[in-house]
């Protein structure tokens, strides 16, 4: 039942040329400009400029962009993508949308969907870190936005990754481990997941943060994909882990509820909306779905269920 891959979810396929090699070639950079056919998109404060109805990303022209940062984002089918950030406290373009990326993540395209992940990890990691981290001083873009350089002590700064573990627990029965996380509303259930520690393999935070969050002790631990999650700059390692205690002991910080489920009473739970679990906009509805076997059945439209993530 858990061979194979998982099921498709958001921000886990293949994306667009990043163009790494042309970062550093000034003449690219600006004859790729100056191409009309070439397109902007707008990143302002956390929130991406999108069409009307936020089902496309709002792409225009360089000439038609608006003043901000600029950085290249890479090509798609021959057309090269740039994006300008623009700070929160700066005015928006009058009659222009704006999504956060959260709750577009289920209507873009596959290539939209690349792209935006791409502009709200690099934009957001530009707008955190405007000053160097060893002497304090402003620093400037360079590499076309791929990078920070201080013109003080030439220090060069990179856009961080933080490694993340997210893990369905099964035991011996075949049922999943899942938790209720106090940033959540009630009812939600959801996999497990940490930060890796420092000097820490992902396997051996996998076992830890189990045990730390439902005193569930973990044997085997099989990684099956990952999905990167820009909010703000975590990289989701997935896994399958096999449990070897049952008893749960919740910390009561992070986690204030978890429950063992066999298939036919998770599914029960969900249809009654006594539950609400993940969608595959996430790895953990894509862990969740590979355990169940097919999707998850959905509560009546009645129902009122928590946004999902």
């Amino acid at each position: 039942m858990l061979d194979g891959p998982l099921p498709d979810y958001a921000f886990s396929g293949e994306g667009h040329d990043r163009l790494t090699d042309r970062r550093t070639d000034p003449e690219f950079l600006e004859t790729a400009w100056a191409d009309p056919r070439s397109r902007v998109l707008q990143l302002h404060g956390r929130e991406l400029a999108v069409e009307p109805g936020g089902d496309r990303l709002r792409a225009v022209a360089p000439a038609e962009a608006p003043e901000g940062q600029r950085m290249l984002l890479g090509a798609v089918d021959g057309v090269v993508y740039f994006l300008i950030v623009v700070g929160e406290e700066e005015p928006r373009e009058p009659e222009t949308e704006y999504r956060d990326l959260r709750a577009l993540a289920s209507q873009l395209s596959h290539n939209d969907l690349g792209l935006a992940l791409h502009a709200v990890s690099l934009g957001g990691w530009h707008q955190r870190h405007p000053r160097c981290s060893v002497c304090g001083v402003p620093t400037e873009i360079v590499e076309a936005g791929a990078s920070r350089r201080c013109p003080e002590c030439s220090a060069q700064h990179f856009p961080r990754t933080d490694p993340a573990v997210i893990m369905l627990v099964i035991d011996g029965d075949d049922r999943c481990l899942l938790g209720h996380n106090v940033a959540r509303p009630g009812g939600w259930y959801s996999t497990l997941a940490g930060f890796v520690e420092p000097g820490e393999t992902p396997e051996q935070a996998v076992r830890r943060e189990v045990r730390e969050e439902t005193g569930v002790e973990v044997g085997a631990v099989r990684y099956v994909g990952s999905q990167p999650w820009p909010f703000p700059s975590a990289l989701m390692l997935g896994y399958f882990a096999d449990a070897t205690t049952t008893d749960i002991q919740v910390d009561g910080h992070e986690i204030t509820h978890a429950r063992w489920f066999s298939r036919a009473e998770l599914a029960k739970s969900v249809e009654s909306a006594e539950v609400v679990v993940p969608t595959r906009v996430s790895i953990a509805g894509a862990l969740l779905t590979r355990w169940y076997g097919k999707e998850l059945p959905v509560a009546p439209p009645s129902s009122s269920e928590p946004e999902r993530s």
